[in-house]
């Protein structure tokens, strides 16, 4: 991704798809008969916008160079862009900060301790690739044992998109999985000089055709917290609120906790947390992080 002509053609490709989502009713456009083309035509989104028909093809073809704020907030408006998406484009038109490449963090004993502390709610610590860096032992043990994978495949997305277990677990998978995909979608903008991120989405594309389909939507999504329910092998059925305490933002590293919503997934957590009382905190991502600070 650290190439300007392919930023340019993934931001091309990025506003093709959201303009063939998006009605003119939508866009206060009125229309009679059948149409052709899915959504808005180009000369419909440059009128609307403001903008040279001309100029709004050259975006959409990656030609275009020097795209202004105010250029991207029209298209933006008109193709009814939610902040995530806002984002994404401005990250592919180079008017938004790509994450800094920086050293992997170092995973401390007080970042072990915390996980420890949120038990028995399922907490661990990933990268904003879903590489899971350390895990208390409800979240390292409430689909499978985690030191069951090869260090290459302790990523909750390849888990959750190729592991039947994983995946198995998920009560909305129509929900869940797209999501997954755009939010890695949105962060592999950010990332785009980092060899990890070129690897791990090639191997999902290869590997899972779901992926590969979702993928191709170019949909993009934040991080805010999600419902999530799940028909964990070990806890049974739990509705949790999914969320992200962010250690280093700089680096995508985080906390994800899954806490319960209600009061019988609190109840199967705790029993569940009984049950592996004995198990130690997980740390087995060495290959992505530091060794463990003293």
């Amino acid at each position: 991704m650290d190439d300007p002509d392919e930023r340019r053609r993934q931001l091309g490709a990025f506003l093709r798809a959201r303009r063939e989502r998006v009605s003119p009713r939508e866009a206060g456009i009125a229309v009679s008969g059948r149409r052709r083309t899915p959504g808005l035509r180009r000369e419909e989104v440059a009128q609307q916008a403001g903008i040279g028909i001309t100029w709004y093809t050259w975006l959409e073809q990656g030609r275009a160079t020097g795209v202004s704020e105010q250029v991207l907030e029209a298209v933006a408006r008109v193709l009814r862009m939610n902040e995530a998406e806002r984002r994404h484009m401005r990250v592919l038109a180079d008017r938004a900060p790509a994450v800094a490449h920086l050293p992997p963090m170092s995973l401390r004993p007080e970042h072990v301790a915390v996980l420890e502390q949120l038990l028995p709610f399922p907490a661990a610590i990933q990268t904003d690739g879903y590489d899971i860096v350390a895990a208390n032992r409800a979240y390292r043990f409430l689909f499978s044992d985690l030191d069951a994978f090869a260090p290459d495949e302790r990523n909750c997305a390849w888990l959750m998109f190729t592991n039947p277990t994983w995946r198995g677990s998920l009560v909305d998978e129509s929900l869940v999985l797209p999501d997954i995909a755009a939010r890695l979608r949105a962060h592999a903008a950010e990332h785009r000089d980092e060899p990890r991120w070129e690897v791990l989405i090639e191997r999902l594309r290869s590997e899972s055709a779901d992926f590969r389909g979702y993928w191709d939507d170019y949909e993009v999504a934040d991080e805010r917290p999600r419902l999530r329910r799940y028909a964990s092998p070990r806890a049974g059925r739990l509705t949790t609120h999914f969320q992200s305490l962010w250690i280093d933002p700089g680096r995508g590293t985080r906390i994800i906790v899954m806490s319960p919503a209600d009061a019988a997934s609190t109840a199967r957590l705790e029993r569940f947390g009984a049950l592996i009382e004995a198990a130690p905190a997980w740390t087995g991502r060495d290959d992505v992080v530091g060794e463990l600070a003293s």
